[in-house]
């Protein structure tokens, strides 16, 4: 068997980086695309390797050479690669195809050695590698039928993003018979190449064939296979995360994008905090179909979003300021505090990380499980010299909620003390006391008037693509500057559209949390049976593990990320240096026991 390499394209989309080179030498972690499939070939046996080169291809004539560890490379040359596509490439070398059975790839993909396995050891002789089609793809499209015969190749005019859970992506390998090329591929090829010219893609000889009455051409599902295409550069970025040469170096990429993640779509996030149970189905569905007026009109200004969330969150306009996300808020309210300000550690960074460390003062819970109390708060603050003091409530990542009568307690101490108490409930809805204990009310606001509540939309109503989140005040003058900080339209039509259809969703809602609820306890119930972690019981959407011995955080998370699990490791986190903790997100049934079944096979 042979294979032939279509590498004569430009890679216009790729920028700076083929300037001067095609795209076939571009480098994933050191290592060029086309030596990983050189390798790749000489691992599985290929006799010759034919090289159909144009842009710069003298470049790749100089680094591959004439044979590559005994396999002998041949080269055909596309004088014209920059007015044609790959037919005429493939055209070019069709004689190739008559001579013996071929694999035939592009020079753009990166994939791991079992993709390659996987059709050269299928016994079926004339196949197109697939995989499951995710909306970040671009490239030929196919529908499979019975014994995974290709049904279609589609046309742009056919693709039905509607119908998208049953397309393939071709992954752009193929292997075909010499018979298939001598009796039916070549002869196509040169009629449609003859007939309809040099400028479009080979699959578009596929699609002819497929006319045939029993067209011998199959499809090869991968299942589960690690393969990308690099069209640009953040193909070629997300490229370098998916094949670091190392588990920490896979780790690292992956935690640099902080998100994104919908670019993965095999990988089980564990790691953010997202409500699995809301939104329902129903309110997508209206969100969807609105989505073409939602993208073609500006949203509204502040006024307006303050009175949609006011009415979703029963507080008075003039007490309330939608942000762009909770972090937008979160900026603008830590930058306008004056003097030192109060926080308790372990927790969510983006609040400290505002402020040089100098000025900030901290209490780390000394309870098990970084727990505290009201009087623990007081205790530790009263002597200390703090104009603003910050809680998140239930913490983040310990999970701990203090009750309404704590909360009452510190309310009162901050007021005697003059001092701002800025409360993040973003978690709140998780703790079935939530109506009790939040501060998200109209009389907490108007009572105590250094009072801030920030509460984050996208962790517990389940959006967090739509950037939401909320802050509410009794000290209009603080609202009013908090709103010449942020831009006039700081949220985007789809945001505003959620809270203006929110409200009648309010039961799905409830019962969401309900079943988070439900689900985490039982979540939790099994991580204690695993020996080597302490489980730390949680009133959020999350649950707080210290490992006992067998494990470093660390070398867990990479560990699971190498079967596509992604966790939170809190070693780094202020005030748990030196310890050994995780954070897991409550997920899905399913997910959640998949999880439990990984931590046990450990």
């Amino acid at each position: 068997m042979q294979a032939i390499i279509l590498a004569a394209g430009m890679g216009k989309r790729l920028g700076q980086l083929t300037r001067d080179n095609t795209k076939c030498m571009l480098e994933v972690n050191g290592i060029r695309l086309i030596d990983r499939t050189l390798e790749h070939l000489h691992a599985v046996g290929v006799d010759r390797i034919v090289l159909v080169v144009g842009y710069k291809g003298e470049k790749v004539r100089s680094h591959v050479g004439t044979d590559y560890k005994g396999i002998p490379v041949e080269y055909v040359e596309n004088d014209i690669y920059d007015k044609t596509n790959n037919i005429y490439s493939l055209f070019l070398a069709r004689n190739y195809l008559l001579e013996e059975d071929t694999l035939l790839l592009e020079s753009d993909i990166i994939f791991n050695l079992d993709v390659l396995q996987a059709i050269v050891n299928a016994p079926y002789p004339n196949l197109a590698l697939v995989d499951k089609y995710e909306s970040w793809m671009d490239g030929t499209v196919v529908t499979l039928g019975e014994n995974c015969r290709i049904k279609s190749f589609l046309d742009k005019e056919e693709f039905r993003y509607e119908d998208i859970k049953s397309y393939y992506k071709t992954v752009n390998i193929y292997k075909f018979s010499k018979e298939f090329s001598s009796r039916y591929y070549v002869p196509f090829l040169e009629a449609y190449s003859t007939s309809l010219g040099k400028n479009a893609y080979y699959e578009q000889v596929l699609k002819v064939i497929l006319l045939l009455h029993d067209a011998p051409i199959r499809a090869l599902p991968l299942s589960g296979q690690t393969w990308y295409e690099i069209d640009d550069a953040q193909d070629l970025d997300i490229a370098t995360g998916m094949f670091a040469p190392d588990g920490e170096s896979h780790y690292a990429s992956i935690s640099k994008r902080y998100g994104g993640y919908w670019r993965y779509p095999q990988m089980l996030d564990f790691c953010y905090l997202v409500n699995p149970y809301f939104p329902p189905q129903r309110m997508m569905d209206e969100i969807k179909a609105s989505f073409e007026p939602l993208t073609r009109s500006y949203p509204s200004g502040m006024a307006v979003n303050a009175l949609l969330a006011s009415k979703d969150f029963h507080i008075k306009p003039e007490h309330i300021l939608v942000g762009n996300g909770a972090s937008e808020l979160i900026k603008a309210v830590m930058e306008g505090i004056r003097g030192k300000v109060g926080c308790i550690l372990p927790t969510f960074e983006e609040y400290p990380n505002r402020l040089p460390a100098e000025r900030v003062v901290a209490f780390t819970g000394t309870k098990s499980g970084f727990r505290y109390d009201a009087g623990d708060i007081i205790d530790y603050f009263s002597g200390k010299d703090i104009s603003a003091l910050i809680l998140i409530n239930p913490d983040n990542p310990s999970g701990n909620c203090l009750d309404k009568s704590e909360m009452d307690r510190i309310l009162q101490w901050a007021q005697h003390k003059d001092i701002s108490l800025v409360v993040d409930e973003s978690f709140l809805d998780f703790c079935a006391d939530a109506g009790e204990i939040s501060l998200l009310k109209d009389e907490y606001l108007e009572k105590y008037s250094k009072l801030v509540v920030i509460k984050s939309i996208s962790k517990s109503y389940g959006v967090p693509g739509l950037r939401l989140g909320i802050l509410a005040s009794g000290d209009t003058e603080l609202i009013s500057r908090l709103k010449k900080d942020v831009a006039i339209w700081n949220i985007n039509s789809f945001g505003e559209f959620f809270l203006q259809i929110l409200e009648k969703y309010q039961g799905d809602y409830e019962a969401g949390c309900e079943r988070l609820r439900a689900e985490r306890d039982r979540f939790y119930k099994e991580l204690k049976q695993i020996p080597w972690l302490e489980v730390f019981p949680s009133e959020a959407n999350y649950l707080l593990c210290r490992l006992k011995g067998r494990f470093a955080s660390h070398s867990l998370a990479i560990q699971l990320l190498k079967d596509n699990i992604w966790i939170k490791d809190c070693s780094e986190k202020k005030a748990m240096a030196g310890g050994e903790y995780i954070r897991l997100s409550v997920r899905s049934t399913a997910d959640n026991s998949l999880l439990i079944e990984k931590l046990r096979s450990l």
